[in-house]
């Protein structure tokens, strides 16, 4: 029986055309939680973006990725470069990164999954 690799996300994103990339920050508190959630689930998360039709967060440490369950997987954006794998001398400043964007309405889902990728943290850190 053949068992199913999954390719690190990096690998997955990197070469597909990208109409723009932006320099971006992530707030303290969102990746804070990112960070504590990922010691508790592992390096591989994916999360559930209610509202947002058929479209999953993916989490891994060197990117995030908002992917199209409708499309096989394809991202519509995904934030990578974090200035936090480099150096991190304070946890309360925001986390500097470039945004990719892949779709052409990425733009109007980018706040709305940080959004409910906080809201997602949150409950599953809670839950014991």
């Amino acid at each position: 029986m053949r068992q199913f690799v999954r390719q690190p996300l990096l690998a997955r994103i990197e070469g597909l055309p990208i109409l723009a990339q932006r320099e971006d920050a992530i707030d303290a508190n969102v990746y804070n939680l990112w960070r504590r959630l990922r010691l508790r689930e592992g390096p591989h998360v994916e999360l559930s973006l209610p509202g947002l039709k058929e479209m999953r967060l993916v989490l891994e440490d060197a990117a995030w990725a908002v992917v199209d369950g409708n499309r096989h997987d394809v991202p519509v954006l995904a934030w990578v470069d974090f200035a936090a794998l480099k150096s991190r001398s304070s946890l309360h400043e925001p986390i500097a990164c470039k945004v990719n964007y892949y779709h052409y309405m990425a733009s109007h889902v980018r706040g709305k999954a940080l959004e409910r990728m906080e809201q997602a943290i949150t409950r599953r850190l809670s839950r014991r």
